[in-house]
């Protein structure tokens, strides 16, 4: 990510089937972690930061192998409710030089199926060989294009989203504010920033992502999904020693695309208000 002077690898589990109240949901719907390298301001050093996606019983053992190779864990916790299999987000960060922060997630990941080397490919992204004989029906799988309306979506959340299989995905940084975590400035391609991914189909969609918002936000913006029927899946942190701190808020919903979009545009209205209103000061 040029602009953001960051190096980012996706760390999707095309290995994983998973499924929302019993229907399946593509992986690109919130089930692919990653990991960012990113230079400290100062540019003596760098960070790394994480988010894995793991099976209840994959989290401890990488938690032993992060530990183990200097890296730390910054939070543990569900972004999804009524998932199968149920699936648990790891976010882990690191200090030093960028060569050496990949060889320590490497080393970390040596033994995981988050390892990309030990993934299989995504069918949806393979594209038919020339004289393979391909099944008509995955030439004709269809993608977040023809899904879903995206200019109708675009104009309802104010932003363009980016097509992933049969996925559309939104996803937006806070320019309002400066984050600033071990030395380093945190922004959208880092892991700071509001996401809304789209899966089924324009009249019937899913819609799943995260808001990141500071303190005083947090209440506002729960306010807002529920007034327009999004469920809260999560409220935490996915950082330490980030200033401001910023907390973050899982959403999902069901329903026809673009009153989801609707209700992410009203989350996002929440964020960047200068103070004031009604919140508690401690």
């Amino acid at each position: 990510m040029e602009a953001q002077a960051t190096h980012t690898t996706p760390l999707p589990r095309n290995d994983l089937k998973v499924t929302i109240k019993g229907e399946p949901v593509p992986i690109a719907f919130g089930f692919g972690g990653w990991v960012a390298i990113k230079h400290t301001l100062d540019g003596k050093s760098a960070m790394l930061m994480s988010d894995t996606v793991l099976l209840q019983e994959e989290v401890n053992p990488l938690i032993s192998a992060a530990h183990a190779n200097g890296l730390e864990v910054g939070a543990i916790h569900n972004h999804f409710f009524y998932e199968e299999p149920r699936i648990f987000y790891m976010h882990l960060h690191g200090m030093g030089s960028p060569a050496e922060l990949a060889r320590k997630f490497a080393a970390t990941l040596k033994n995981s199926k988050l390892l990309p080397a030990n993934q299989p490919q995504a069918s949806s992204t393979t594209p038919a060989q020339p004289g393979n004989n391909a099944t008509p029906a995955a030439a004709a799988a269809q993608t977040g294009k023809e899904l879903f309306d995206l200019a109708a979506l675009d104009q309802i959340v104010k932003y363009q989203g980016v097509v992933n299989g049969s996925t559309y995905k939104y996803t937006v940084g806070r320019a309002d504010l400066q984050s600033v975590m071990m030395g380093t400035e945190m922004t959208a391609a880092i892991g700071l920033n509001s996401w809304a991914a789209f899966a089924g189909k324009q009249a019937d969609a899913h819609i799943a992502g995260d808001i990141a918002m500071l303190e005083r936000e947090v209440n506002p913006v729960i306010k807002a999904l529920r007034a327009h029927n999004l469920e809260v899946v999560a409220v935490h942190n996915h950082m330490l020693f980030d200033q401001p701190h910023m907390m973050f808020l899982h959403y999902y919903g069901r329903g026809p695309a673009a009153q989801l979009a609707t209700g992410f545009r009203a989350a996002l209205n929440e964020l960047g208000k200068k103070e004031g209103g009604m919140h508690m000061r401690h």
